[in-house]
Parts: C-alpha cells; structure tokens; sequence
C-alpha cells in the first residue's frame, strides 16, 4: 500500500497563488508516476496534472496550462502542484494519486489516491 497526503489548501483571492504537496509512504515513490486531479463541488473528478516517474515528462489539462507547474522531489517522495492566477473555477478539492511505472490522466488509471485538501479562490 502507498500512502498519500495532501497539504497546502486554504483560501485565496483571485489572482493568487498557493502550492500544494503530496507526501507519499509505503512504497517506492520513484516506481510512480502521479497525478493531481479536483473535484469541484457537484461536479465530477477532473484531471489536473502529471509527472513521469523521473520527473521528466509533464501533461496539464487545457484549463491550468500555463498557471499551474507539477513537479516532484524523489529524495523526499513527494509531488507539488504550484498553481498561480487562480481564478474561482479553480475552487475545488484536490487530490494526488499514484499510477504505478507509467503516467495516465483518468481516474482508472490510478493506483493510490490521497484524501484530498480543498482550495478555494474567493472572487
């Protein structure tokens, strides 16, 4: 079992920037490749972003490229997302998750999932 633990929700007004972290235990953090995905309140989950195992390859959703950046720290088996311009549609709960070896942007995809820390960009 990998464990994830997300930290650095809160709240922000629009136009500002938070980072968020994912701390992983349990398993080898490098054989993963992980994600960030939110759920906005009555939506379903989306895919936000994605590193490769080495840190190597990126992938964004159209709505946060160019305003977020994902990247990891394998020493310290954690993944960050910094999101910068916020903007209220970005209100949501954000959740890491770990696919083993090779990147995938679905949910099925997934193999361990944090719980989740909510976001929330006031207008």
């Amino acid at each position: 079992q990998m464990q994830l633990a997300e930290s650095g929700g809160g709240l922000v007004q629009a136009g500002g920037s938070l980072t968020l972290s994912c701390a992983a235990s349990g398993r080898t953090f490098s054989t993963y490749a992980m994600d960030w995905f939110r759920q906005a309140p009555g939506k379903e989950r989306e895919f936000v972003a994605a590193i490769s195992r080495g840190g190597g390859n990126t992938f964004y959703s159209n709505s946060v490229k160019g305003r977020f950046t994902i990247s990891r720290n394998n020493a310290k088996n954690t993944v960050y997302l910094q999101m910068n311009n916020l903007k209220p549609e970005d209100t949501a709960v954000y959740s890491c998750a770990a696919s083993y070896d090779v990147v995938s942007t679905t949910s099925d995809g997934m193999n361990y999932w944090g719980k989740g820390t909510l976001v929330t960009v006031s207008s």
